[in-house]
């Protein structure tokens, strides 16, 4: 039963169309992840459901009664609440009864005697155990424990951009509602968290709807994929390995059918160079399926994000870390730390949030000095940092002039490339290129950073949480950059799809600041550190080519055989009798309409005809190619 129903949505910026006239349903059970690349209107598409945002035009049709809760990908908070108070701040009666229990026991911790609140703390408390609340209230703190929060009394101005977003999904999950959507729930949380909200959400009763670009996420999670694509919406069945497959098939199918159209009009323009005019019975009609054709607009093909070999050479040496520790108000999270980075490394780094990731990073690359220890960097070492966030761009900058801040031309492997041709391949067109940075989406402008770190020719790269907010086509094309980049790639990500494609070792942040190195990706970590099996899906198997026709075979002597000639003296007829049942057929199915089983019959002789039809075309522009060559002339 579906309990949403999205109708003839539409959405656009300026000139910019998001989405044009998209329809879909949510039913119950349904388990949904959105995917598309970054500034295709996705995190719109959710705001509109939410009742976030309005739509142009277009409805969102809800059941009577359908609750909806909403995770924004960058939730607001009072940044003076109590971690407790934050999850329940909500209009629900039962959470608003259990914040105002919550700030009254915070009250009661000064003054134990005051019997005016501690009336008024048992009468909370009778009203929330009759609401069946103390359930939710236990509810809450056990998800914020599993999310890795244990303080819920601590201020949320305190928080890390992770803990706070642990925060915000907490109060998500036990909100009371039919339909969740989330927009970028594994964003900024630890591996540990992600397996833990993977988990709780494949076992959760409410229909999902979902933006994440964690592939592993989606393939174990959804149950359903929708794909914004050029303003238009597809919807498949199945999880993001399904997905895959039941796209590339789609995409088959669309080229299928453009060849055949193109292939209908290369025949057709053939049959009137050829002299088909002075056959001029069934002309008009033909030339009605020719303009008819013609018109259909070819599918939009998928850019290609490429950059290829942008890197400087490395020297001997590269980076030498020696015994380095690091503390911070009396926490050691560096704990006597050696290592040399090699010419060619691939090296993942994970752990806890505020565990040292980005602070080894940092200390790596010189950008901060450790309490011990010393780093060495090689001459020749030419850093790409790849920041988690702080990273400074100017909202009044044009997109091509950031670039161009870079460098006006960059040398790859395909040879000296414009600042413009490198924005079109990161999907950035002309139009694109002219517009201001406070235009862009969140995600283009993390894709448009990217590029520039890129364009800079390193030989080392320092990546932050790469995969943050970039849609999966482009990390598709990062992860085949890194495969082919001529220098070291340091990364810390939570990724863990991402981290087995590009990394062969791991530096794993375990108690005390103690970093051990495991060999392998994610998952070759996960099964040392948890001695339990881990199986990747195989996202990507290749399609078989298509088959030749029976008849082209290929070189052959310049002569026709018996048949073939048989068969050019009366293709003509063979075609105009075609034609001429094809015009009666349509005639008949006119007159049909209210015949619905003569009306099936005539449809299926139509579509048997048509490719009979098609198919005598082909040979007769192959037997007229034919004969033009043995006899220099054609014969009509």
């Amino acid at each position: 039963m579906e309990i949403l129903t999205v109708v003839n949505l539409c959405k656009s910026f300026a000139e910019k169309i998001l989405f044009d006239n998209i329809s879909f349903g949510i039913g119950e059970g349904d388990k949904i992840g959105v995917i598309g690349v970054n500034g295709t209107g996705k995190s719109t598409l959710l705001k509109i459901i939410a009742g976030e945002e309005d739509a142009d035009l277009g409805s969102v049709v809800k059941t009577n009664g359908i609750k909806i809760g909403y995770l924004p990908q960058v939730p607001n908070f009072d940044e003076n609440e109590t971690v407790i108070n934050q999850v329940f701040k909500t209009n629900n009666p039962i959470m608003c009864l259990i914040r105002e229990y919550e700030d009254s026991l915070s009250l009661l911790e000064g003054n134990k005697n005051d019997v005016l609140l501690n009336e008024k703390i048992a009468e909370l408390s009778r009203k929330i155990d009759k609401a069946d609340g103390w359930s939710l209230r236990s509810e809450a703190k056990t998800i914020l424990t599993k999310l890795g929060i244990s303080d819920f009394h601590k201020s949320v101005g305190t928080l890390s951009g992770g803990q706070r977003k642990r925060v915000a999904i907490a109060g998500a999950l036990i909100s009371k509602v039919d339909l969740l959507i989330l927009d970028e729930p594994t964003n900024h949380i630890d591996n540990a968290a992600i397996d833990w909200l993977e988990n709780y959400l494949k076992k959760c009763t409410k229909a999902i709807l979902m933006v994440t670009h964690d592939r592993y996420f989606l393939d174990r999670v959804a149950n359903k994929t929708i794909e914004l694509d050029k303003g238009k919406l597809y919807t498949y069945k199945g999880n993001f390995s399904e997905f895959l497959q039941r796209k590339a098939e789609r995409e088959e199918i669309e080229a299928l059918s453009e060849r055949k159209r193109q292939n209908f009009l290369r025949n057709e323009l053939e049959w009137v160079r050829r002299g088909a005019l002075a056959r001029s019975t069934k002309q008009k009609a033909r030339l009605e399926r020719f303009k008819k054709v013609s018109e259909i607009s070819a599918p939009k093909t998928q850019a290609d994000i490429e950059i290829k070999n942008v890197s400087s050479r490395l020297g001997r040496k590269t980076i030498i870390v020696e015994n380095i520790s690091k503390s911070f108000d009396g926490i050691r999270y560096i704990n006597n730390f050696s290592y040399i980075v090699g010419k060619n490394d691939r090296i993942g780094i994970i752990g806890e949030n505020g565990k040292g990731k980005s602070t080894l990073l940092k200390i790596m690359s010189g950008k901060m000095e450790p309490d011990c220890g010393n780093v060495e960097i090689g001459e020749t070492v030419r850093f790409g940092i790849f920041a988690q966030e702080n990273y400074e761009m100017n909202p009044e900058q044009r997109v091509i002039d950031y670039i161009k801040d870079v460098a006006e031309f960059v040398e790859t492997s395909d040879g000296k490339l414009s600042a413009s041709v490198m924005l079109e391949k990161f999907l950035f067109d002309s139009n694109l290129q002219w517009s201001f940075i406070s235009k862009l989406s969140g995600g283009e402008r993390r894709r448009l950073y990217l590029l520039k770190v890129l364009m800079q020719s390193p030989n080392i790269l320092l990546l932050d949480e790469p995969t943050n907010d970039l849609d999966i086509q482009t990390l598709s094309i990062l992860e085949e950059y890194l495969d082919f980049f001529a220098g070291a790639v340091i990364v810390v990500s939570h990724d863990r799809y991402f981290l087995d494609k590009c990394v062969d070792r791991i530096f794993a942040f375990e108690e005390n600041g103690v970093i051990k190195q495991y060999e392998g990706g994610y998952s070759d970590y996960y099964e040392k550190k948890n001695k339990n099996e881990f199986v990747e899906a195989d996202f990507f198997e290749k399609k078989p080519k298509s088959k030749r026709k029976e008849w082209d075979k290929g070189d052959r002597a310049l002569k026709m055989t018996y048949k073939e000639q048989k068969e050019f003296e009366t293709i003509n007829d063979v075609i105009e009798n075609l034609e001429k049942r094809l015009d009666e057929i349509s005639v008949e199915i006119e007159k049909s309409q209210s015949n619905y089983v003569r009306l099936q019959e005539l449809t299926e002789e139509q579509n048997k005809i048509e490719e009979e039809l098609e198919r005598s075309m082909d040979r007769w522009v192959y037997l007229n190619e034919l004969n033009e060559k043995i006899n220099g002339k054609t014969l009509i």
